[in-house]
């Protein structure tokens, strides 16, 4: 049968990548943190779209994302620099009239490699939560999935790219 795997970009992760490791890239952190992993909602929390998060203390993110990378100097000068990197990456933007708010591009962060499956499980409307574990759960397997948790996360993915197709 066909390949089942998720592919992440080279340049999403670094081979010594391992959790609470140094070499943990930005966009994980945020996405640890949105998953309420550290209760940090205080910090920075989902915006009202799709993707869409908003910093809600941004110095102390910044302290946040020092902390875990051994850089007690980190300011949110320097966190938004690293910010900025990803919009030529395209992982995600800025959103335009709104402060401190970003959304990401769960389709270019994400690449799933496997044909549709027959059928899609219907999902609640509301899926941040669901994926974010996934999302989390594929990084610190080292991206070796089981067959059904990498159908689980195919669903997902498909049944919020195809809402009006996603019960059948």
């Amino acid at each position: 049968g066909p390949s089942r795997s998720v592919l992440f970009p080279d340049w999403a992760y670094k081979p010594a990548w391992s959790p609470g490791s140094r070499q943990v890239q930005l966009w994980h952190f945020l996405l640890e943190l949105l998953g309420g992993s550290g209760g940090q909602s205080d910090t920075i929390g989902w915006g009202g779209e799709w993707g869409e998060f908003v910093i809600h203390n941004p110095e102390r993110l910044a302290r946040l994302w020092g902390e875990r990378k051994g850089k007690p100097h980190m300011n949110y000068d320097k966190l938004s620099r690293a910010l900025r990197y990803y919009y030529n990456k395209r992982i995600l933007h800025k959103t335009k009239g709104k402060r401190f708010t970003y959304k990401f591009n769960f389709s270019k962060l994400v690449l799933v490699n496997f044909h549709l499956p027959p059928s899609c499980h219907c999902l609640p409307p509301s899926c941040h939560q669901v994926f974010i574990f996934f999302l989390s759960l594929s990084l610190s397997l080292s991206l070796s999935l089981s067959l059904s948790l990498s159908l689980s996360l195919f669903s997902l993915i498909h049944t919020l790219r195809s809402p009006d197709n996603a019960c059948e």
